[in-house]
């Protein structure tokens, strides 16, 4: 597969067009804290107006929302334009400028959001007018979540509203910065936090107690050991770059002074999937481990001791969609091939929730993301904006004109 531009399917004026979007869309403060209900009020009016067919899907506080907008017939299978609303925290002393006030110098826009994933967002928003204009042969849903950054909560109820549509779209296309190359697989991830539980007094008498600390230490061994397996014996995709599962302890914390048997104890571990393989499984076998190996004992030592492992969030890793017909469709116009990606996204969620094969292309360096002074090459929204106004012109029906 090569490279295409994009670029020439529209003038600078969409360039410009996405430029004052994101402009905008970065003036919202949406860490993921926070509610985005201004910033998809503000989405959904400007869709609207272009005569988008809107839907809201809100949470269960009605809080944070979600946005589904459709240019296009409903009664035909489409095509899926995805961003995510929220940022992550921009409280690092380093930023040079506003974190949301976008700011343009020397060919680059900076801001949080500008790199992940406003600028798709931008890109989508810019190009609306052309949807709007175009007599499409099939929709384009454009959906924007919310709190992607903490755990993919609000793409699962756009997946699933999409998958009872009467006729769901047939691919999407997840607007994660990746250089504008296609990524044809990521990751997913099972994020899990255990409170450990055991019995404190003086440090003197340490074998009389239950040291929640020691017995946390033994289960986080198991952790490793796993991910030494998956090490050597897989299962493996040579397109990731760690070309296969991982699993690893991410915080600890525990004790009260250094003469006291600690009582409490509790840490963090993730698992990070590829396709093809059961996490779940692999997660109920290891807890079974732990549960039978260490927690047992302490319980046989000091009643109401033990381990409880509760799940933070999941979300599931994104399959390789080259061989659907979506993809096929318009595979001719999809940008040079990236291989796969350990970070997370939503593309998974379609696959997995709606039945929508997935891929990712977006602006931006994902090296920018989460960092302070972050930043997309305005080159990057140029080639963005012109591959999305490519994606229109294929499915525009197009009228001869008239002798």
């Amino acid at each position: 597969m090569t490279m295409h531009s994009h670029a020439s399917y529209f003038s600078d004026d969409i360039l410009e067009r996405a430029k004052e979007q994101l402009a905008a869309l970065i003036g919202f403060n949406t860490v993921s804290k926070h509610s985005n209900h201004p910033l998809i009020d503000y989405m959904a009016t400007t869709l609207g107006n272009l005569g988008a067919d809107i839907t809201i899907l809100p949470d269960e506080m009605g809080k944070k929302l979600n946005l589904i907008a459709r240019f296009g017939p409903a009664d035909v299978a489409g095509l899926v334009w995805s961003g995510h609303t929220d940022v992550v925290p921009a409280d690092e002393p380093d930023w040079e400028s506003d974190p949301f006030e976008m700011i343009e110098r020397d060919g680059y826009l900076f801001g949080r959001g500008t790199c992940d994933m406003k600028g798709f967002a931008a890109c989508a928003m810019a190009v609306a007018p052309e949807l709007a204009a175009a007599k499409l042969t099939c929709p384009v849903y454009l959906c924007f979540s919310y709190d992607e950054e903490v755990g993919c909560l609000g793409a699962p109820a756009i997946a699933r509203h999409l998958a009872t549509l009467p006729v769901p779209p047939e691919f999407a296309i997840i607007g994660e910065p990746s250089m504008m190359q296609l990524i044809t697989g990521q990751k997913g991830k099972i994020a899990m936090r255990a409170e450990v539980a055991g019995t404190s007094g003086h440090s003197s008498f340490a074998p009389d107690h239950v040291n929640a600390i020691e017995y946390a230490a033994e289960a986080i061994g198991r952790i490793a050991i796993r991910a030494r397996r998956y090490l050597s014996e897989g299962p493996f995709d040579p397109d990731f770059t760690v070309p296969y599962p991982t699993m690893l302890t991410t915080m600890i914390d525990g004790g009260v002074a250094t003469n006291i048997t600690p009582d409490t104890a509790g840490f963090t571990f993730e698992l990070r999937s590829i396709s093809g393989m059961d996490p779940e499984a692999d997660l109920e076998a290891l807890l079974a481990e732990i549960n039978a190996e260490i927690c047992a004992p302490m319980a046989a030592k000091a009643e109401g001791t033990g381990i409880r492992f509760d799940r933070l969030f999941s979300y599931p890793a994104m399959g390789d969609a080259r061989g659907s017909e979506g993809f096929a469709r318009y595979a001719h116009l999809l940008p040079a091939w990236g291989g796969k990606v350990s970070f997370g996204s939503e593309g998974g969620v379609f696959e997995q929730l709606g039945g929508i094969p997935a891929v990712i292309v977006g602006p931006g360096s994902i090296d920018q993301a989460h960092k302070p002074n972050e930043f997309v090459d305005l080159e990057q929204l140029r080639q963005c904006c012109g591959f999305l106004g490519s994606l229109i012109e294929l499915i525009s029906e197009h009228v001869a004109a008239p002798n």
